[in-house]
């Protein structure tokens, strides 16, 4: 394994799981409680190998907290083909005493109908935390996470995420340096994040009301939007940098062409959610404006930059440059109703919709 950031970690394999009814450990006594009544979800469609690597160890994190969490797995694949590993995991930890391990199938298709029906599966608990079923957490991460969150209850703590690779990726990857994901000190507010490795308060979401938006579920972004209502409504989310979670990175992914597409994804959905969140029409189409202008910013400085790279033959920068074009475009183009829909099913990525979805 590669690691494209930070200590490279020895990823482990096996499996721990069952269905939306309850096996393992009972929880401690209320007089007993002294962590929050945690769920932690694990999203996945048909990824059985990940999924059966990393059960075991949210399993062992789950044992850690007093009372110890719930482990949930949503399978987003309409034929449940994740049923039978969550059964054997579930079985393994009930067979150990160990925590509760439930699946919950959503047949509907997109991340965000998974997304919200883990909160449906933790209405009787007090906080959900979200990992993908493709990363590995650090020994103690759920415990860093938690821990952050008692200090004083915020509604979200977000962790980082290191890259490893499972191939080298070519030199124009490795020259961007596109897998260098942000770092930050503990304690830092920040006003968004994705649910890769994010924390949220059950009570202030369902207070605020909020859920994902399932206008968001094949093109990605509804996390992003979420976690940006939440910031607008008051909320507040710290980085807890130590609650570390490795992304093992595909081979298909470690490519200029996939690098470029979710540079234009990325930009694409922060156009989109930028226009969601206005207020009123006049408020959409002054967002619309300044997305535009900071896109075309991005594009002109993504350009630029390129030209310096091929005039200078450095390769970090034209691949800074083009993924900043890429990134500029997608801006404008989320802003006036075009959704690259990356996670489509049926091969169709771009679709022009008559206004940015939830606008009116």
């Amino acid at each position: 394994m590669i690691a494209a950031q930070g200590e490279p970690r020895t990823l482990r394999g096996a499996e721990m799981t069952q269905d939306s009814t309850t096996t393992g450990a009972a929880a401690a006594p209320a007089t007993a409680r002294r962590d929050p009544r945690t769920v932690v979800a694990a999203l996945t469609y048909r990824r059985p190998d990940d999924l059966r690597a990393a059960l075991p160890m949210l399993v062992e994190q789950a044992a850690l907290l007093d009372p110890p969490a719930d482990v949930l797995v949503v399978d987003n694949d309409p034929e449940g083909g994740a049923h039978a590993v969550v059964e054997d995991a579930a079985a393994r930890s009930a067979a150990q005493g160990g925590p509760v391990v439930r699946y919950a199938h959503e047949p509907h298709p997109g991340i965000a109908a998974a997304r919200n029906r883990a909160l449906d599966e933790s209405a009787d608990h007090d906080v959900l935390v979200f990992i993908d079923d493709d990363e590995r957490p650090v020994p103690t991460w759920l415990r860093l996470l938690v821990d952050v969150y008692l200090v004083d209850r915020p509604e979200g703590v977000v962790g980082p995420v290191v890259s490893e690779y499972e191939q080298e990726p070519d030199a124009w990857v490795r020259a961007g340096r596109f897998f260098d994901r942000r770092r930050l000190p503990t304690g830092t507010v920040t006003d968004v994040a994705a649910t890769n490795n994010l924390l949220l308060d059950l009570g202030r979401l369902r207070e605020l009301g909020l859920r994902f938006d399932e206008r968001f579920g094949l093109s990605g972004g509804s996390d992003q939007l979420l976690t940006r209502q939440l910031a607008k409504a008051g909320g507040r989310m710290v980085w807890c940098d130590e609650a570390v979670v490795v992304d093992v990175v595909p081979p298909d992914r470690v490519t200029r062409r996939w690098v470029l597409a979710r540079a234009f994804r990325n930009g694409n959905t922060w156009g989109r959610t930028s226009v969601v969140l206005a207020d009123g029409p006049w408020g959409r189409t002054l967002a619309r404006a300044r997305v535009t202008g900071q896109g075309a910013v991005r594009a002109a400085g993504g350009a630029a930059r390129l030209a310096v790279g091929l005039v200078t033959r450095s390769q970090a920068h034209q691949a800074r440059g083009r993924r900043t074009w890429a990134r500029g475009t997608g801006m404008i183009a989320g802003a006036y109703g075009t959704v690259y829909v990356e996670y489509a099913r049926d091969g169709q990525r771009t679709v022009r919709a008559g206004k940015v979805p939830g606008a009116s």
